[in-house]
């Protein structure tokens, strides 16, 4: 399964009011993202940056990615170790420092909370959190912290 992977995605800005960017209050930041048999995903600007607050904006969808993948890695995880999850959520954030006219995101912090079937699994599912960090794409892919700040619960 080694190889080079290529995922195509289109951007298209819809903000255009008539007068393009004749200025910087004039134009939306409304945009759609596209790719080969998905729909189409609802983008724009943070609100801060006069954007529009329902669509999805870059800074959320890094976050959302990294904790995507590193869910989906998890669980791969935990199938190897023995682990049976039988539900996961996060609750993630991310902090951005704006400096001037761009800006980085310093961290992002994953709080996922696993329910594992068997309290005999609890170590081995905290355990899992390591590896699965180790083998996620996305986060072996940013110049910023990822912490993981993990809740193993037992179901029942």
């Amino acid at each position: 399964m080694n190889g080079l992977h290529e995922y195509r995605i289109g951007v298209e800005w819809t903000g255009n009011r008539g007068t393009g960017t004749s200025g910087y209050r004039e134009y939306g930041r409304e945009l759609l993202i596209h790719a080969a048999d998905k729909d189409p995903l609802a983008g724009s600007a943070d609100p801060t940056f006069h954007g529009n607050a329902e669509r999805w904006n870059p800074e959320e969808l890094l976050v959302a990615a990294l904790s995507q993948c590193h869910m989906l890695s998890y669980l791969h995880m935990a199938v190897r170790a023995g682990v049976v999850v039988t539900d996961y959520t996060d609750e993630a954030t991310g902090t951005m420092q704006q400096q001037g006219l761009g800006g980085a995101f310093t961290e992002v912090t994953l709080r996922p909370r696993v329910t594992v079937a068997e309290a005999s699994m609890v170590e081995a599912a905290r355990a899992a959190h390591a590896e699965a960090r180790e083998h996620c794409f996305i986060a072996n892919s940013v110049n910023f912290p990822v912490h993981h700040e993990p809740e193993i619960v037992v179901a029942g």
